[in-house]
């Protein structure tokens, strides 16, 4: 899925404790990767999965699941992924990672990862150049404007991870820094893999320096 190079690079966001989206097509791994990242957290770290269904596996000794719950014949007892974000936070995370971002339950995230928590999650979008659009799509939703999604964003994701399904297999396509310019969303490119080779692009300097040095980011 992705080279050593690259391996390198997943590895030193868990060790930094950076804040991340994985993003693709159907297909393309999203939860394979997430699951296999988060296996590498901290054993002293309490990881708090919410699910609509059980999909995460990150062979990590601690572990809370929390799963969405549909209504009964009349519509009640209806348990959604926005109020299991909010109980959560009551539970201590050390990571809190929504197995999918596809509604308003975006708000609830990014306003944890804007406190201080530590998180991670997986959008669809066919590129890394459409996840701001999805993103301010699902924002939307949960009644933020383009600007305010985006002012939420940029300062609560450190990076995202875009996957691909070509071929050969499944592979991390490109990694993009999301940054808020004129309050909309733009992806700024931190490497590309293509034909077997890592091409970095304009954002590396500043991620690097978020690798390397400084502060753990949550």
């Amino acid at each position: 899925m992705f080279t050593p190079e690259i391996h390198t690079i997943l590895h030193a966001m868990m060790v930094r404790r950076m804040n991340f989206l994985i993003s693709g097509a159907t297909g393309s791994g999203k939860t394979t990767l997430l699951s296999s990242l988060l296996g590498l957290a901290g054993a002293q770290e309490r990881l708090v999965l919410i699910e609509d269904a059980s999909e995460l596996d990150p062979g990590h000794a601690h572990v809370v699941r929390l799963e969405s719950r549909h209504g009964n014949i009349e519509g009640k007892g209806v348990i959604g992924l926005r109020e299991l974000v909010r109980e959560s936070l009551r539970m201590r995370p050390d990571r809190l990672v929504v197995g999918e971002c596809r509604g308003s339950e975006v708000r609830e995230l990014l306003m944890a990862l804007n406190t201080g928590h530590c998180g991670a999650g997986t959008l669809h979008a066919n590129s890394a150049d459409d996840v701001p659009a999805r993103l301010e799509a699902l924002g939307a939703l949960a009644g933020m404007d383009g600007a305010a999604t985006a002012a939420q964003v940029s300062s609560a994701v450190d990076v995202v991870v875009h996957l691909t399904r070509t071929a050969a297999g499944r592979e991390v396509r490109e990694l993009s820094l999301v940054q808020a310019a004129h309050g909309r969303l733009t992806t700024n490119r931190v490497l590309r893999h293509s034909a077997g080779r890592v091409n970095y692009g304009p954002g590396w300097p500043a991620f690097k320096a978020r690798l390397e040095g400084g502060p753990e980011t949550c």
